[in-house]
């Protein structure tokens, strides 16, 4: 959680002062310049819009009813997300809609595309070069040695640390088909560390093979689920 949301009531809602555009079915359903980032939890923001930037040929209603709220399915042409709309219809948020993220083709901002959730305009992420001493040992055994390590830095989290692959025990690191998605980052993919005797720690490491462009400096490097492993810095060891 960033300082800035601490301040915030939650719901808290702010202009979102850029072109929103939702592609569903071959047809965008909305496009606005009018739409609101609204935190209905401190860790991030959603779209909502008003009624009139969706219009209702786009919308059945749902079975599903509750307190304050009701829902909508999504429908263009053949094509049906269920229970994506919600409006509200009580409260701070009476009157606007949200559509789940996920349940659409693409979202965009202005031209360009986004992912997984409008990024949060009180965060920042930096990545810091550093020839820091940096060892992440797992039972005994040494999975990454390297003074080249960047640090990368997430408002409202802990500082990761992301490791050349040379700098890392390739040995011991198995690829999972695994993948996550970050709007700040892009796509992740992942390794499991797999010592000698068995043991396991499954898709305890990730890459980004292609980062956002904000995080260029992460690429096709490691990074190690510091929570699961002994991490040293310049040989002291690093809370878990």
């Amino acid at each position: 959680m960033s300082r800035a949301n601490d301040l915030f009531k939650i719901p808290h809602v702010e202009g979102a002062f850029r072109r929103v555009k939702v592609l569903f079915g071959g047809q965008y359903i909305v496009d606005t310049d009018d739409a609101k980032l609204v935190w209905l939890k401190p860790s991030y923001p959603v779209y909502f819009f008003e009624e009139k930037d969706l219009s209702e040929k786009y919308l059945s209603p749902s079975e599903n009813f509750y307190k304050g709220k009701q829902e909508f399915d999504i429908v263009v042409g053949e094509r049906k997300a269920l229970g994506a709309a919600t409006k509200y219809t009580d409260g701070d948020l009476k009157g606007l809609i949200t559509i789940t993220f996920d349940a659409m083709d693409s979202w965009f901002e202005e031209d360009e595309e986004i992912f997984v959730h409008p990024k949060d305009p009180y965060k920042r992420v930096d990545v810091l070069q550093s020839s820091r001493h940096v060892q992440v040992k797992f039972k005994g055994h040494v999975l990454a040695d390297s003074k080249r390590a960047w640090f990368l830095h997430e408002t409202g989290l802990r500082i990761r640390t992301y490791i050349p692959k040379a700098d890392c025990n390739m040995e011991l690191l198995v690829a999972s088909h695994t993948t996550s998605q970050c709007p700040y980052k892009g796509i992740a993919n992942y390794y499991s560390v797999c010592l000698p005797d068995g043991t396991e720690e499954a898709d305890s490491v990730w890459w980004y093979r292609l980062p956002n462009l904000e995080c260029i400096q992460i690429r096709n490097l490691a990074a190690f689920y510091d929570e699961k492993f002994d991490v040293y810095i310049d040989g002291q060891l690093q809370k878990k």
